[in-house]
């Protein structure tokens, strides 16, 4: 699967209604119209997004919505959370950690307790990370090694990425607007 192919369903996937389940039934059935080898690329492609969000740039911001409870995990989830929100909106996060105060999910967050959050509110995904094994083992009914074993050499063929300069942390007004610092007591 090429990028474009996998941004088409990320993008389709974002506009889904419904709760997290649901959306993620209607990708796993996206997912099982496609041969075996291209639900691997599925996979290898979400890693590869995800693997660009880097935690320099973008942990300060998390840590400001999630009161400062995010765990190596929970940035891990918040990377396939972020994917999930479409192509336009990763990039322009990544641009600019500042436009996750554009996201509707993260404006219904503002000025709640983490405490009270739903667990389908929190902007974290980890079954997202999952749907594309689901998808293959139903497809291909092999082995419980074969997709890891598919995606590695799919992913030994793709370029490494760029590495990146140390990113400065970056300002957040909108964001330090919605979710301001509680003073602990």
């Amino acid at each position: 699967m090429d990028e474009n192919s996998f941004w088409a369903l990320m993008d389709e996937l974002s506009r889904r209604t419904g709760d997290r389940a649901s959306r993620l039934s209607g990708l796993r059935a996206e997912l099982l119209r496609l041969p075996a080898d291209a639900v691997v690329g599925f996979q290898a492609q979400l890693e590869a997004a995800c693997d660009a969000v880097t935690m320099e740039a973008l942990l300060p911001a998390v840590m400001r919505i999630e009161s400062g409870l995010c765990s190596d995990d929970g940035f891990e989830y918040f990377t396939r959370w972020l994917v999930a929100q479409g192509r336009q909106t990763y990039e322009a996060v990544l641009a600019d950690p500042d436009a996750l105060a554009d996201i509707p999910e993260v404006r219904a967050l503002a000025g709640r307790d983490v405490r009270v959050w739903r667990d389908d509110e929190w902007p974290e995904w980890e079954e997202l990370d999952y749907v594309a094994k689901e998808a293959f083992d139903a497809l291909a009914g092999e082995d419980e090694e074969a997709f890891y074993e598919a995606l590695e050499a799919v992913q030994e063929g793709q370029d490494e990425p760029e590495e990146t300069e140390a990113v400065a942390e970056r300002e957040t007004p909108r964001l330090d607007a919605l979710f301001p610092v509680r003073a602990r007591g």
